[in-house]
């Protein structure tokens, strides 16, 4: 493997990207694009779970029913499907510093705009557009795969998403406070308190935008558009979109994707209330609960990296698809279990080995995206990544909208059944330079080493 020290200050492929991983390192462009790229995506998911914390107050200033409150949260998924299909080809077309930076500033205003709704109406499409931002996760993973080396690309994906997802709980956490200091410091009534409150993440995503844009850079060798204008790069932006949409691989991850982090965003959604409705605890201690449920996302999802990594280098693909479907599956039986224990602590202590191996299974899934198409990888991660919002929603319609004749406690466990099935698919998954689960390559390809 091709080095060259003398340009770059981390180790480098043939192709310029990063073996090494250094997180405590702000080095450019591999640690730099690190670091802009999970501050980015941690400032959307602050931005758009930013309005959960709040629904009490603004459930009654809006005269909120609850079917307005679940519609609106199934809107919130529902905007992110849709910007995340396009944030793919979006990454391929102009890459991945001009996409994120593009939506972040084209949705932070919409959340400003928090302080003119008045109807419920109003605040079911403000949750729709404000879910637009975290197409950014595409763009995210996008900007890791194109930083790092096959031999750390996992666990660069992992951390970047990980620690990324702690904004959604940390914002469980921040907004009541900040609603709080400006109805009682400043004096400012309820009202205008949580309207008010919203300036705080809009301008923390805009600011995050523009160091995108300022200090970020697309590839190791300089921007996407002048990379894109090299003779052997493919031109057929057309042909790099069907490349990847008929690709079955992609559709198969997010599907199983659907299943991991679409069943993290909905126990988002309810665990809270699952919590003070089942056990009796009070509001406070149910969103800390719910906050903890976020924060594993600081260890668990790298982790799931790492372990891809970690089994892609020692057995190959195999090794990877194998990974993955242990840990989902685990997940999902503890998830069957979460909602049949009857106790509190006992509930507790099974939602944190849930949290954590559900969140892991997402890093593992992201160790597998970047092989399945380098042509179309955007197109890939945009499907994959859509299919954990179209998985969220998917399981909030069937278990928990609220006409379901489910109790939340078995809605929980069916979710469990859905994610070991769905988790069953990676079986199909076949690459002829590597093979699949049970399958050895369909050819001898000697002299490509994707994992060193």
């Amino acid at each position: 493997m091709e080095m060259e020290p003398q340009k770059f200050s981390i180790a480098v492929d043939a192709d310029h990207k990063a073996t090494q991983f250094r997180p405590l390192s702000l080095s450019s462009p591999h640690m730099r694009a690190f670091h802009l790229a999970w501050l980015s995506l941690f400032s959307c998911f602050f931005s758009t779970f930013s309005i959960p914390p709040l629904l009490p107050i603004i459930r009654q200033d809006l005269n909120l029913s609850p079917t307005d409150v679940g519609t609106a949260g199934i809107a919130a998924f529902a905007g992110s499907i849709i910007s995340r299909l396009a944030m793919g080809p979006a990454c391929d077309l102009f890459g991945p510093r001009l996409a994120s930076a593009t939506l972040s500033l084209v949705t932070a205003p919409i959340l400003l705009s928090a302080a003119f709704i008045s109807s419920p109406l109003s605040f079911i499409l403000l949750r729709f557009f404000v879910g637009f931002s975290l197409a950014n996760f595409v763009a995210n993973q996008f900007w890791m795969s194109s930083m790092f080396s096959g031999c750390t690309v996992g666990l660069a994906n992992g951390v970047s998403a990980g620690w990324a997802n702690v904004g959604s709980g940390l914002t469980q956490l921040v907004m009541p406070v900040i609603f709080s200091i400006l109805n009682t410091n400043f004096n400012l009534s309820q009202s205008t308190s949580w309207r008010a409150a919203f300036v705080v993440p809009a301008i923390f995503q805009a600011m995050m935008a523009l160091m995108v844009l300022a200090y970020g850079q697309d590839l190791p060798d300089g921007k996407y558009r002048k990379h894109k204008k090299l003779p052997n790069k493919d031109s057929n932006d057309t042909g790099v979109f069907l490349n990847g949409i008929t690709n079955y691989r992609g559709w198969v991850l997010g599907l199983t994707y659907g299943f991991c982090f679409g069943v993290e965003l909905t126990m988002d959604n309810i665990i809270a209330e699952y919590f003070y409705d089942r056990f009796g605890v009070n509001m406070e201690t149910a969103g800390v609960i719910a906050a903890s449920f976020g924060f594993a996302n600081w260890v668990s999802r790298p982790t799931g990296g790492v372990v891809s990594d970690k089994l892609g280098r020692r057995f190959g693909m195999k090794g990877r698809l194998w990974g993955l479907w242990v840990v989902q599956t685990v997940a999902g039986l503890l998830c069957i279990w979460l909602g049949r224990v009857d106790s509190l602590w006992g509930s507790v202590v099974v939602m944190c080995g849930f949290s954590f191996f559900v969140q892991a299974a997402s890093g593992l899934t992201f160790g597998v995206v970047p092989f399945v198409s380098k042509r179309s990888m955007g197109v890939i991660s945009g499907m994959t990544g859509s299919g954990g919002t179209v998985g969220a929603v998917v399981t909030q319609l069937l278990l928990f909208s609220g006409s379901t004749k489910f109790s939340t406690e078995t809605g929980i466990s069916l979710m469990g059944v859905m994610m070991i099935v769905s988790t069953l698919t990676l079986t199909t998954i076949h690459f002829p330079q590597w093979g699949g689960m049970f399958c050895a390559p369909s050819f001898d390809h000697q002299d490509y080493h994707p994992l060193a």
